[in-house]
């Protein structure tokens, strides 16, 4: 992928049109007040921000909040992003009222200030990639840098439709760091290389899969989607989730990769997912039980081919991770990735929460900032924010 960073381009003096992801989590406080629960996002763009800054641009952010359906709605306005970045940064953040138009206009900051804009999802120009929308965003700037990874996969005004009305375009740190690390792993990863894919659907992973088994030496299912497996193969899976309609696909998948496709081979099973449900580690699941979680011996298995690995991909928990103890397993495997030594790129909240969990996200090369668009990129798909920075 041939694009610019934000380091190859002189801003100094420059209006700098910065795409964000500041599509945080909010909640009412006791007081009423509506405030921002996770700040994770925020804290990622800032390397790329501080770097604008202390090189002189003068900075424009921009993001979505939400899904506000192309309408102003007070609840899902960016005014709580502009208070804690401007805590964060320890500096004024201006906040527009509206992301395009005179006041916006008017509202452009000085080289080494900030202006947010308001929620681009309230204009529906924004989700349908306008040209005339995108137009007036490039007005308000020389150059453009998109630093939003999660949303690179949407072909919207702020991440595509821009990039054909600026003079200069580039990738923020963040996004280059992104792009790094998905590039290496999909394209010359160090061997051997294991990929780990969980979660509820072989429908969700397809793509995924097909795609991944061309590059990894080994692919490590589990989640609910095993079960579906397990069912191609002929084997009981008690109450257990499984795609009946995608049964066929999974006997031909697992025909068309062979060894390289590894499957559970003992499982957590239980009457009733329910807070302390009694449960047991079973080869094969009886009848009127559900599987919930892999086993101790997959366990063991999985945590041998990623001690092995010089390159770890994952994406998707092992089992009902959000219900302690069938967390057990994705979180034995948050361990084993980190005490493995390889180049380990993790992708999907679930995923991430369990290396938090796991207190090892120190010890992981990186964690992507996008659910979905780390998603599509390990399934091959071209992401348009991406391709729209390539010269």
């Amino acid at each position: 992928m041939s694009y610019l960073s934000i380091r190859d381009l002189d801003i100094k003096g420059k209006r700098v049109f910065m795409r964000v992801d500041f599509n945080v989590p909010l909640a009412r406080n006791e007081q009423g007040q509506i405030e921002i629960t996770s700040d994770k996002r925020i804290k990622a763009s800032l390397p790329t921000i501080q770097y604008a800054l202390e090189k002189g641009a003068a900075l424009i952010l921009a993001s979505h909040l939400g899904r506000p359906k192309g309408k102003r709605d007070p609840e899902q306005s960016l005014q709580p992003a502009a208070a804690r970045l401007a805590e964060l940064l320890k500096v004024p953040v201006a906040m527009a009222p509206d992301c395009v138009g005179p006041e916006v206009q008017a509202m452009l900051p000085a080289p080494g200030s900030v202006l947010l804009l308001e929620n681009l999802r309230f204009h529906a120009a924004e989700e349908k990639n306008d040209a005339d929308f995108s137009r007036q965003l490039a007005a308000l700037c020389d150059i453009y840098v998109n630093d939003a990874f999660g949303s690179a996969h949407r072909a919207h005004a702020s991440t595509e439709g821009i990039t054909h009305h600026v003079a200069a375009k580039a990738a923020g740190l963040l996004m280059e760091q992104e792009l790094k690390y998905l590039g290496m792993v999909t394209t010359n990863p160090p061997r051997p290389e294991v990929a780990i894919l969980g979660g509820a659907k072989v429908s969700d992973k397809i793509q995924v899969i097909e795609n991944l088994s061309k590059i990894v030496d080994k692919l490590l299912i589990g989640g609910a989607m095993a079960y579906t497996f397990l069912r191609a193969q002929g084997l009981p899976t008690g109450r257990s989730l499984v795609e009946e309609d995608k049964v066929e696909l999974a006997k031909s998948l697992m025909q068309s990769l062979g060894a390289k496709l590894v499957l559970p081979v003992d499982h957590i099973v239980v009457e009733e997912i329910a807070p302390g449900a009694a449960n047991q580690a079973v080869e094969t699941i009886p009848e009127g039980r559900i599987a919930v979680d892999i086993g101790p011996k997959t366990i063991d298995l999985y945590a041998k081919e990623i001690a092995a690995a010089k390159t770890v991909i994952w994406n998707g928990p092992m089992g009902i991770f959000e219900k302690p103890p069938f967390d057990k397993g994705t979180v034995s495997l948050a361990r084993a990735v980190a005490e493995s030594g390889a180049t380990s790129v993790v992708g999907g909240g679930d995923s991430e929460k369990a290396i938090k969990a796991a207190g090892v996200t120190s010890k992981i090369s990186h964690v992507s900032t996008g659910g979905g668009a780390s998603l599509e990129f390990l399934a091959g798909d071209k992401l348009p924010g991406v391709v729209a920075l390539e010269q």
